[in-house]
């Protein structure tokens, strides 16, 4: 039965045609993302410290983030509905 209704749904996901994006990237944009994202893949395959320290970081900074977000959610709340 569960087989059943998974095939069905992958023949009905499979119908829908994909979307796509409207917006032109020009090279150099492509170029440029490529070469941030190959850059960090490179940094964390060879164990780099910048790597670490970024990663670090970023963690430090969602963290503190949602103490912000908690501590001040509450005042803020009635402005952010009007």
């Amino acid at each position: 039965m569960d087989d059943l209704l998974i095939e069905e749904l992958e023949d009905l996901l499979s119908e829908v045609p994909k979307r796509t994006s409207r917006t032109m990237v020009s090279r150099d944009t492509k170029i440029l993302r490529a070469t941030g994202q190959l850059s960090t893949a490179q940094a964390r395959s060879r164990n780099d410290p910048l790597y670490k320290r970024m990663i670090h970081y970023r963690e430090l900074y969602y963290k503190y983030r949602a103490m912000i977000r908690k501590k001040y959610s509450p005042r803020v709340r009635t402005q952010a509905r009007s």
